[in-house]
């Protein structure tokens, strides 16, 4: 298999460098955003592209082949199955092969596997939730990060179709959510919830925050005290999920919806991607049923997206959130976005990750970023190179070298 795919991958770039070399089309001056069901592809010899080095980069990206098991719901047991709460509530897929794509200068240099796939695409949702609040940010929803959330959020009703009349033993007990009531939770803001330094105390869709990753000490898992907000980071699903729910909250609206309408029809994206939720995250909003979208694939659900869809997001964030002269999303926020959390200065805003003193990725500049999720999926941004590249299934401990290998091809 890995054979073939380097081989049709040899074809594509010796035809599209041939075509392109006897038409000798030049980049254009000004910036290129692929319209929508359209991408041109540029010949590496017209973008001055090392092709024997970016395939070996390519080739690399496809030997490197995330060992784990193609299934996703197997993959989820073998990772998080065995954690307090940890089967999986919402929908898993099979994965296909080792995938990419690469973008330079808006253009597509070289691709492989099926871009087309609509695959799990786990924490980098992450980044596609902080781009929604963005959004709400934007439309004066949250006027400030630093407000408290508790001031934006409503008691919360969950739909339970099946449950028409209340059970005795629940005679009494609260009947709605309300995240942010406990002395902790009143002092977290926006801010500290998109940085994952909330440390946000509760239990949602079934899952405890404690149960997430939790301490090799179970004596602390219910007991241990609470640290200040915004003082420790902590990768903690629960709590993105916390911020999903909140920010459904004051859009009054599916979140999907959301997205599609304020990002992913306006940069051109496809009709099949999905952000899924749990079987359970279902909310009574406004007298309609509405699905309170997961942050990652954790438990199931999250972005089921293809690479091509990725690689447009990662053009969009490229661009600080503007495409084709429109402001989709304000600079403002995604100065915000790549600014380093204090308690953990490689980390931005959900899931921008920075690379600050080159620690991510030494052979990249300082100022790329990443949007990254479990698999590994990444969206890797390099504003000094005009290069975004999305990678799907590598081993983690590959990402560097294959960016250097493509810089390599790239630099020259």
């Amino acid at each position: 298999m890995k054979t073939k795919i380097v081989f049709s991958l040899s074809i594509f770039l010796l035809i599209t460098s041939i075509s392109f070399a006897q038409k000798n089309i030049p980049a254009k001056k000004t910036d290129y955003f692929p319209p929508a069901s359209e991408w041109e592809t540029r010949s590496l010899f017209s973008m001055n592209i090392d092709s024997l080095k970016l395939q070996q980069a390519i080739s690399f990206a496809i030997e490197k082949d995330n060992k784990a098991p193609r299934n996703m719901e197997i993959m989820q047991t073998q990772s998080f199955g065995k954690e307090p709460f940890g089967e999986g509530i919402g929908p898993f897929s099979e994965r296909g092969d080792p995938t990419g794509l690469i973008v330079y200068k808006g253009y597509i240099i070289a691709q492989w596997g099926d871009p087309y796939s609509v695959e799990m695409t786990h924490s980098v949702t992450k980044s596609f939730l902080s781009t929604v609040v963005g959004l709400a940010f934007d439309k004066g929803l949250i006027k400030d990060v630093n407000d408290k959330v508790r001031n934006y959020i409503a008691p919360i009703e969950v739909y339970d179709p099946l449950q028409n009349n209340r059970p005795a033993e629940l005679m009494g007990q609260e009947m709605m959510i309300k995240l942010f009531e406990t002395a902790h939770n009143k002092t977290i803001t926006w801010d500290h919830l998109l940085r994952q330094t909330s440390d946000w105390e509760g239990t949602l869709w079934g899952k405890p925050e404690w149960a997430d990753r939790p301490s090799a000490k179970p004596d602390e898992w219910t007991s241990r005290k609470r640290v200040e907000a915004g003082t420790v980071f902590e990768y903690n699903d629960v709590r993105v999920n916390v911020l999903a729910l909140a920010a459904t909250n004051i859009f009054r609206k599916p979140l999907p919806e959301i997205l599609k309408t304020n990002i992913m029809d306006p940069i051109g994206a496809s009709s099949t991607w999905r952000w899924n939720g749990y079987r359970n995250s279902w909310i009574v909003l406004d007298g309609l049923a509405v699905q309170s979208v997961s942050g990652g694939g954790h438990w199931g659900g999250g972005l089921f997206i293809n690479a091509f869809d990725m690689a447009r997001f990662g053009l969009l964030t490229l661009h600080r959130g503007n495409w084709n002269g429109k402001q989709l999303l304000s600079e403002k926020w995604v100065s915000q976005s790549l600014t380093p959390t204090v308690a953990n200065t490689g980390y931005g805003y959900m899931n921008w990750y920075l690379n600050t003193d080159n620690k991510l990725l030494p052979a990249a500049p300082s100022n790329a970023f990443v949007h990254l999720g479990n698999g590994t999926n990444m969206i890797y941004v390099d504003p000094k190179n005009e290069l975004v590249m999305v990678v799907r299934w590598i081993e983690n401990n590959a990402m560097n070298e294959m960016v250097k290998k493509v810089l390599e091809a790239v630099e020259r």
